[in-house]
């Protein structure tokens, strides 16, 4: 290692210390399927039956690029981040290539699946071992970048930005190569402060910073002050925590009921200096080997996977339900697409809509009605929501059929459904007996489906079937009462029905009975229908949806409804129902307070009195520091963010507030707030915690950076890392808030 130069040296050091903990992305080294993309080679690009052209494609050096070639160079904006995509798809997996190739190049196709609007890029390889080697190689180095921490991205990160500010790539770095890797990423400092920092580097007074000396330029520039602190506290047996020191501030600082064999297993799995490790004591740099991982983390890791009792009826449960699932994009005129399904699914969404209309050659089809949005065959969607309904959850789908089809075309929606999805579809009642509630999510079905019927269509569509109506009164009177027998039978435990009022509904209703209505008359039945008014939600499946005059997710503060919410519109609404459906694995199933699913509770979120509801706590949160922010306008290499953080608290009205730091002027690397919050929260069962980051602008509308939502009890106290997501969900890998969180009882 010491024979090396630059950043090779540097490389070394980096990836040596952290090596120890994640080896899957560092051990490819000379892995054949890693060799293999980094040599490229020809692909058959699919756009369309009449567009196809073959590209050549390949992994760049720095393992997180891939290029594509035309002609004999590569074009600067061709190519896409890995962080980018979503995941990679082998075979005919995607709606383009379902349509535009045939069934005979199965085995060669694949896809590449991006986070973001962008399109899916359609692949075919030369043969199926070719593209089986693609698909391979492409997961393992994504896989390997996934399973890096947050101190390992930041590394990755920052050689990377080292590299590209290496002009000529001499291994050596100037003055003026280290103001632009600076700006890279995302800290703007005056000359005298770089001149400064690079004559502090620069020992061997060459004018130049090579080896050694880049390593202490880069120990100079991660230097956490804050982190320093807070090991020098506890940090008591000759410079380093002893087992006995970690378990102090476990119990002390991170209110952690954990034992000392739990502490030794820590040290076990972070320290990365084997001598301390023989000693039974943590070092700095596995403190903070630690503190980057889910342990340090705000979430608690025991909320990470299953933990609530799954065997509660359905109605006990908020479940992750999505409106005008078809669409991808704008709800009066964009595409609709099985793609819009897929990803819905892939975020656990266990409610999915189906809109469903006569088509051509009597295939039914789904789109959004009376618009001019596009329209997708009703098999097709069937077929993915069967490859794709368990893939990351393993509870129950139900299916919204929301039916405006001819008897005829019903019965052909029978037949697929039947067909396609075979014994898994449910289509009789669970047990032996006739049942009086609903089932549990731990029963494991492949769908559970219930149906719209022409008397109880959506709301929006019904007012434009009534226009429609009045122009072809007898014809449409006629379709009203028509029912396929095929159809009908397979509704088993969700029968759809008209809502009058809360009261009629508690009193004259059977369990297998719901009712679905849009968000304004739900807040006014809330609102007006008085006490017990709301409560009996928790007899009935009720599924609110947004309105139909806005393409944004309106979410209602009444957090004890069950949403449908736009999944393909990123807003405030989506990342809310993302954070509330966090824990227990992602499953899309949420087990409600017990004061939510108790009859006889008198619950009322604008009178909380004195309940069991009513478990008032204070929260602390300190803002401390961010790191590595993301820059949000890439292509000016000068912009620079100044960030500020806010932070929400969203649940009943007495709950509901929000404060914010003052920003930090051009510094989006690692700023400093060290600014303290105090919130009072009411029914912390209800309430969910949302971190902002924000680039602030004093013309403008300041831009999202990054953020985070979780329920309040899934929350750890003490000194925690907030992770940072995309308006779209995605994890910024490298970026995150430090913070200090601290949960009291009463006042």
């Amino acid at each position: 290692v010491l024979k090396l130069n630059g950043f090779e040296y540097f490389t070394c050091y980096v990836y040596i210390l952290f090596s120890c903990q994640t080896e899957e992305l560092l051990c490819l080294e000379g892995d054949p399927d890693l060799q293999f993309l980094l040599k490229g080679g020809d692909l058959l690009k699919v756009k369309s039956r009449s567009w196809r052209k073959t590209r050549f494609f390949r992994l760049n050096d720095d393992c997180k690029t891939m290029w594509q070639q035309t002609s004999k160079t590569f074009k600067s904006d061709s190519g896409f981040s890995l962080e980018d995509i979503d995941s990679v798809r082998y075979g005919r997996q995607t709606e383009g290539l379902r349509k535009y190739t045939d069934l005979s190049v199965e085995d060669r196709c694949f896809s590449i699946i991006f986070k973001s609007r962008r399109k899916n890029v359609d692949l075919i390889a030369s043969s199926k071992e070719e593209a089986k080697r693609w698909v391979r190689g492409l997961e393992k180095v994504i896989t390997g970048m996934h399973n890096l921490n947050r101190q390992q991205n930041t590394e990755h990160w920052i050689y990377n930005c080292m590299r590209k500010a290496d002009k000529n790539a001499d291994n050596k770095m100037s003055l003026k190569e280290l103001k632009h890797f600076l700006r890279q990423i995302n800290i703007e400092v005056d000359d005298s402060y770089a001149e400064m920092l690079f004559k502090k580097c620069d020992r061997s007074q060459s004018g130049t910073l090579e080896g050694s000396e880049i390593k202490h330029f880069y120990d100079l520039l991660t230097y956490r002050e804050e982190i320093d602190v807070i090991y020098a506290k506890y940090a008591s047996t000759n410079g380093q925590m002893s087992s006995g020191d970690l378990l102090d501030f476990l119990q002390y600082e991170q209110r952690e009921p954990v034992s000392s064999e739990y502490v030794q297993k820590l040290i076990e799995k972070y320290e990365v200096d084997e001598i301390a490790k023989q000693n039974k004591c943590m070092s700095k740099d596995g403190f903070l080997m630690y503190m980057n991982h889910e342990e340090g983390s705000i979430f608690n890791p025991a909320h990470k996977g299953i933990y609530q009792d799954m065997r509660q009826p359905l109605n006990h449960y908020f479940i992750s339900s999505s409106h005008n699932t078809y669409l991808m994009e704008d709800q009066l005129k964009g595409p609709s697409s099985t793609e819009a399904y897929i990803k819905a699914l892939m975020k656990s969404c266990r409610c999915v809509e189906l809109d469903c209309w006569d088509g051509a050659n009597g295939e039914p089809v789904i789109y959004h009605g009376h618009t001019l949005t596009s329209k997708v065959l009703f098999k097709d969607v069937i077929e993915a929501i069967k490859e794709y309904a368990f893939k990351t959850s393993q509870y129950p789908v139900i299916l919204s059929l929301e039916n405006h089809c001819s008897v005829e075309q019903q019965k052909i929606m029978a037949h697929h459904l039947t067909s396609i999805l075979g014994s898994a579809l449910l289509t009789q009642p669970l047990g032996y007996q006739m049942p009086t509630t609903f089932p549990g999510p731990e029963v494991r079905l492949l769908k559970i489906t219930y149906m719209h019927d022409a008397d109880s269509v959506s709301e929006e569509d019904e007012a434009a079937e009534l226009k429609e109506a009045e122009q072809k009164p007898k014809e449409k009177s006629s379709n009203k009462i028509k029912l396929a027998k095929e159809l009908s039978d397979m509704v088993i435990y969700c029968k759809s029905v008209h809502f009058s009022t809360f009261e009629h509904s508690r009193d004259n209703h059977n369990f297998y009975e719901m009712a679905s209505f849009k968000e304004s008359k739900a807040m006014n039945l809330a609102e007006n229908s008085g006490k017990p008014g709301p409560f009996c939600l928790k007899y009935d499946l009720f599924i609110i949806y947004p309105c139909f005059q806005t393409p944004l997710n309106l979410f209602l503060s009444l957090k004890w409804f069950t949403v449908a919410l736009n999944f393909q519109t990123p807003c405030k609404e989506m990342e809310l129902n993302q954070g509330r459906f966090l824990p227990n694995g992602k499953c899309g199933y949420m087990l409600k307070p017990e004061f939510q699913r108790d009859p006889a509770s008198q619950f009322d979120p604008k009178n909380l009195s004195v309940g069991p509801w009513l478990q008032k706590k204070t929260l602390h949160v300190m803002i401390i520091s961010a790191q590595q922010l993301p820059k949000i306008n890439k292509d000016k290499q000068k912009s620079i963010v100044d960030p500020l953080v806010r932070v929400e608290i969203y649940g009943v009205p007495a709950d509901n507030a929000s404060k914010q730091t003052h920003h930090i002027d051009n510094n989006g690397f690692n700023p400093t707030w060290n600014t303290d919050f105090q919130f009072t929260v009411h029914v912390p069962e209800l309430a969910l915690v949302r971190f902002v980051v924000e680039d602030y602008d004093a013309a403008s509308h300041n831009d999202l950076v990054g953020l985070y939502t979780m329920p309040f009890t899934s929350m750890q106290n003490g000194y925690r890392h907030v992770p940072l997501l995309t308006k779209r969900g995605s994890l910024i890998p490298s970026a995150g808030l430090f913070v200090h969180i601290m949960a009291l009882d009463g006042e």
